[in-house]
């Protein structure tokens, strides 16, 4: 692709881009802010690009499929899992607007303040950061309305089920397939699975 809106057309061409508010984001939320100078010409391409450490930025076709299953809100209360560049968290900010908020978690240092700078550049406010991850996966103790988790698990993490407010939203990379997890109750997760993925492994 030659530009953004190029890159922006082909995904709702091809079905992977479809709400309003989240086309409205990637219109705003313009991944070059995101992308290592050394890699810019490839900013608009369909892929995954190197942003150090091993880690990727990732496919932007592949972020609008997860924010589509995730289907985040005005308002909502989200958390960002490997926000690693700070777009999804970026994306996300823009979706929840102020009434939201969205809490960025990264373990790599390096991309921490990557990320945290890149995140500032859009002065969203005290309703979006991003920080360092701890020693559990998410934050225990919390609940949120949706849970995005951009690196992908080797099992189902169930802890973090008990981190989402009835209703709500996680989705996930599992081994090759992105879950979406819908909990429908304190006891009761609908589970929907879409094969066919990759991404750097989440480490925990």
């Amino acid at each position: 692709m030659k530009n953004k809106q190029e890159l922006i057309n082909a995904m709702i061409a091809s079905g992977m881009l479809r709400t309003p508010a989240i086309i409205d984001a990637f219109q705003t939320i313009d991944r070059k802010y995101f992308i290592p100078d050394s890699f810019s010409e490839y900013t608009y391409i369909d892929g995954p690009l190197p942003i150090g450490n091993d880690q990727t930025i990732s496919q932007p076709s592949t972020v609008s499929f997860m924010l589509e299953l995730l289907q985040p809100e005005k308002g909502d209360k989200i958390l960002d899992i490997g926000s690693g560049s700070g777009w999804t968290t970026s994306l996300l900010c823009h979706i929840a607007g102020k009434d939201g908020s969205v809490l960025g978690l990264e373990r790599v240092e390096s991309l921490l303040e990557v990320g945290r700078k890149n995140l500032a550049q859009f002065e969203f406010g005290e309703h979006c950061k991003i920080q360092k991850a701890g020693d559990l996966l998410g934050i225990p103790g919390e609940k949120f309305d949706r849970i995005l988790v951009s690196a992908s698990a080797k099992e189902i993490p169930e802890i973090l089920f008990d981190q989402l407010k009835i209703g709500g939203v996680l989705v996930i990379p599992v081994r090759d397939s992105i879950f979406r997890f819908e909990k429908i109750s304190e006891s009761q997760i609908k589970r929907e699975e879409f094969p066919g993925f990759r991404f750097v492994p989440l480490i925990h």
